[in-house]
């Protein structure tokens, strides 16, 4: 038992506190410095680890400072609130390995959260300018017109310019035109020409999002490859007719 709690973090002093909380039941905290033998700072600061963890509860009865342990399911708990931490955090971690070892880094995600974790990626780093390509028929399906709102929302509030193309066949709509105000620059491809993807350059990363037919978002995080797709997206948009600032 010592070994698999040790592996969860409570290990050393913290487990000898812990296990005499759950042998001794509701007592004054002087009991668990009698049982475990160790210096009163010591229990004490093991104590506020462990209530923090969420792992004891203590209280104040008659005068003395009483502790009791939580049931020990909350362990499970514990270690899913860590998977989960761990969940959000390891796509970061992943992408500062690979830009140290000079690889590319690919993250995917399924489903309309998918599309969303893609849409709201492309907000993050300090790339003042976006260039984008936008199906309309798509977006406003998934992730839908309110989060695009709140998306730009946020856009506009961190002041950074995004040029986009859209193709009038997958438009449903005529929003979000070009306005120096909201930082953005539209314009419409040749009638021959359809985009049905969306995707959106920042940086050294490429933000995709499928159609809703298949329905995902990836993020791909390659100096080479936004490098690519930004000449691609240069030649699209000087094909593009421009359109009129609202503003």
């Amino acid at each position: 038992m010592e070994n698999a709690l040790a592996r969860l973090g409570i290990a050393g002093n913290l487990y000898k506190v812990y296990r005499a909380a759950i042998e001794l039941g509701d007592v004054p905290v002087t009991n668990v410095i009698e049982r475990t033998g160790l210096p009163k700072a010591t229990v004490y600061g093991a104590l506020d680890r462990l209530q923090q963890e969420g792992l004891i509860a203590e209280w104040k009865g008659k005068g003395l400072r009483r502790v009791q342990a939580n049931e020990p399911s909350v362990l499970l708990e514990h270690v899913e609130a860590r998977k989960q931490m761990l969940t959000e955090v390891l796509p970061q971690l992943r992408a500062m390995y690979h830009r140290a070892q000079g690889k590319p880094n690919i993250r995917f995600y399924e489903g309309e959260a998918g599309v969303k974790t893609a849409l709201w990626d492309s907000l993050s780093g300090d790339a003042p300018n976006m260039e984008a390509v936008f199906s309309m028929a798509d977006l406003m399906e998934v992730p839908g017109l309110s989060t695009i709102d709140e998306y730009m929302e946020e856009r506009v509030r961190r002041k950074k310019s995004m040029r986009v193309v859209r193709s009038r066949s997958r438009d449903r709509a005529e929003i979000w035109q070009s306005s120096h105000a909201l930082y953005r620059e539209l314009r419409f491809t040749p009638p021959a020409m359809t985009l049905s993807m969306t995707f959106i350059i920042y940086g050294s990363r490429v933000a995709l999002m499928s159609s809703t037919k298949e329905c995902y978002g990836m993020v791909i995080e390659s100096e080479e490859y936004a490098h690519m797709m930004r000449a691609m997206y240069e030649g699209i948009w000087l094909q593009s007719e421009p359109t009129d600032y609202i503003d």
